[in-house]
């Protein structure tokens, strides 16, 4: 008797993550180790889990399809089927690299064929050298496309709100939380700086410093000091220290604009 196929089930849509888990509780061969509703839980979720088979939404918030397996990385890729509503550039992307995907609205015997054809994939007497090139192939065809931030829920007072983030002027780290600096107004969020500079616009927000993330529209002047920091000062004339470890990264921004 085989071992299980071990399964994800990436999707934004409660609706289409039931469908597919409904399907698949069907098969004997399957177990489905988890669900994930955005790009980069996904990401976590491979590499925690490490499922064999994963479907894998194109549209989804934070990081898309393509941004999760360039995230993951080819060599740690499992067999993928790709999950769509319309994306038409997608659909000739996986016909070239042979990869299989599903068209919603799509039926029971579509999932099926979808479904054996990563069985054989994955039964193959060396599939995850097939697979591998087929996500290279279809990486190099498909550009991946982050979908950054455009406002953040602030939970504050008993009300919740939600900050474009165009109005942030600066973002401060307080352990696991950040201070988000908008105008004379600052809100105190639960969120690691880290994961946070992951998910906003770098074309907008420059960190200068392991604690320190800034909109790059909001910086005034940069002024060296002896220690190879710079000062940077903000339109408000707030001062705050841009760090060697950025120093390079932000002037060489800062020449690209030039």
């Amino acid at each position: 008797m085989t071992r299980p196929i071990r399964t994800l089930i990436v999707d934004d849509e409660e609706l289409a993550r039931e469908r597919i888990r409904r399907f698949l509780e069907e098969e004997s061969d399957i177990t489905i180790v988890g669900e994930c509703g955005d790009g980069l839980e996904a990401v976590e979720a491979i590499r925690e889990l490490e499922p064999e088979l994963v479907f894998l939404d194109i549209q989804l918030p934070e990081l898309d399809g393509f941004g999760v397996l360039a995230h993951v990385g080819v060599e740690n890729a499992p067999a993928v089927i790709f999950v769509t509503a319309y994306d038409e550039y997608a659909l000739k992307a996986f016909d070239f690299s042979a990869l299989d995907y599903l068209l919603k609205p799509y039926n029971r015997e579509r999932f099926s064929r979808a479904l054996e054809r990563a069985r054989v994939g994955l039964h193959a007497n060396d599939p995850g050298a097939n697979l591998n090139q087929q996500l290279l192939t279809l990486l190099k065809h498909v550009k991946p496309k982050q979908k950054y931030l455009e406002r953040l829920m602030v939970k504050e007072g008993g009300r919740v709100f939600f900050l474009h983030t165009d109005d942030i002027i600066w973002v401060s780290a307080e352990g696991n939380y950040v201070r988000l600096h908008a105008g004379k107004e600052f809100h105190l969020i639960r969120e690691t700086m880290n994961r946070l500079a992951s998910r906003l616009d770098p074309d907008k927000f420059l960190r200068i410093h392991r604690s320190t993330l800034v909109h790059v529209a909001r910086i005034k002047e940069l002024h060296p000091m002896f220690s190879g920091d710079y000062t940077v000062i903000l339109h408000d004339n707030t001062e705050l220290t841009l760090s060697r470890t950025y120093r390079d990264k932000v002037l060489r921004s800062f020449d690209d604009q030039a």
